[in-house]
């Protein structure tokens, strides 16, 4: 049994900004659960809001360059995360940051950007030349590159534009509709393969989704950064750390 608690237990609400991919949120969801139950124990896991897009919306403002209307899309549902009472907001997606961070930046409530815990955990790790896979418009990202650069001292390489196509496809076609399949596990491996030719030292799973298909396993010796799993762990901890303002005063 663990220990009394007040009830109920004050701590942060999570938002979540959802349905890029369903896949992604359902496994933010359940991990974020389970990473605080097992450090409340007993019954106590997160307290979350969920706001969830149509990804049929997404695909067609990334794969069209559409920017201003995604974001004046999203900024309509990060108002419904607020409204529902979130302590902080997270987004599921490392494409959509690009529009969610500016976003947030204009905002009050806390945000967690999905670069920030990876940057961080490859600057731990002392690497300066990291492979980087993602939508086609996170491996083309100079604004990506550069943050990391700039903030965590180590640069990001990015396929060939012939495989950047391969790894796109393979994320709207299959992994967002959680189809895993041999063949497309193989020729990420091989892109991965390719990166590590020119001089990477690790490679960034940069989309939600990728961990689904290869990881840390099909890849000994080669480290491996999952941001989906570097984010849930920094929510995680930031829940963890910070009362929630709802909490009695002591």
């Amino acid at each position: 049994m663990t220990a009394a608690r007040a009830r109920p237990l004050a701590q942060k609400t999570i938002g979540i900004l959802g349905g890029s991919s369903n896949e992604a949120t359902v496994e933010y969801y359940q991990a974020l659960n389970a990473r605080l139950n097992a450090a409340y124990g007993g019954w106590d896991n997160a307290e979350t809001v969920i706001v969830s897009v149509n990804f049929g919306n997404i695909e067609v403002f990334v794969r069209e360059n559409r920017w201003e209307e995604l974001s004046a899309y999203l900024s309509a549902k990060i108002d419904r995360l607020e409204s529902a009472g979130a302590d902080l907001i997270v987004c599921v997606s490392n494409t959509l940051h690009r529009v969610v961070a500016p976003l947030m930046a204009r905002r009050r409530t806390h945000f967690i950007h999905i670069a920030d815990p990876t940057g961080a955990a490859i600057r731990a790790a002392g690497l300066k030349k990291i492979g980087l896979l993602g939508t086609a418009p996170t491996m083309r990202s100079s604004e990506l590159s550069a943050g990391f650069r700039d903030n965590y001292g180590f640069e990001t390489i990015s396929p060939d534009e012939a495989d950047i196509e391969i790894v796109d496809r393979i994320i709207f076609d299959e992994l967002v509709r959680r189809v895993l399949r041999p063949q497309s596990k193989a020729a990420y491996l091989d892109v991965v393969e390719k990166l590590r030719a020119r001089g990477a030292q690790g490679v960034i799973l940069g989309c939600t989704e990728i961990f689904l298909l290869i990881g840390q396993g099909d890849l000994p010796g080669f480290p491996v950064f999952d941001t989906t799993a570097l984010h849930v762990a920094a929510i995680a901890d930031y829940v963890l750390a910070a009362p929630s303002r709802d909490a009695a005063p002591s």
